[in-house]
């Protein structure tokens, strides 16, 4: 994996660990990365993204103690060998917080649906930072 992978967003209201652990959360569960691949350093992703090198440790530390990612000695961190691929409703339930933040937040400013709908399709077509 290339630390560019990650989009880390230093403004967002999210704090930068938990962007970190949920993206490579959602990278294997959509098979992006796979069992054995290796990680970037925890210095590689610091100074990619100029954070400090203890978010990024604590991100990988958290994934390795959920299971997600297994610390291998002289190798770094890998994805862990799952017993079996995330099943489709395991990937739902990765995104539902988000579309559910995203609903509320479409009330809220009163936005209709067709084009919140639209504006979504688009932005899958797109590549994002």
């Amino acid at each position: 994996m290339d630390a560019s992978l990650l989009s880390i967003q230093p403004n967002a209201a999210e704090p930068l660990y938990r962007q970190i652990t949920g993206q490579i959360r959602r990278l294997v569960a959509g098979g992006v990365l796979r069992p054995g691949e290796t990680l970037p350093s925890v210095r590689d992703v610091a100074g990619l993204h100029a954070i400090n090198p203890m978010t990024v440790s604590k991100a990988y530390s958290q994934l390795e103690a959920e299971g997600v990612l297994l610390r291998l000695r002289g190798k770094g961190m890998v994805v862990a060998d799952l017993a079996a691929p995330p099943d489709l409703a395991a990937r739902w339930a990765l995104i539902d917080p988000a579309l559910d933040a995203l609903a509320r937040q479409a009330r809220e400013l009163e936005l209709p649906a067709g084009a919140l709908l639209d504006r979504l399709k688009s932005r899958l077509k797109e590549d994002l930072p």
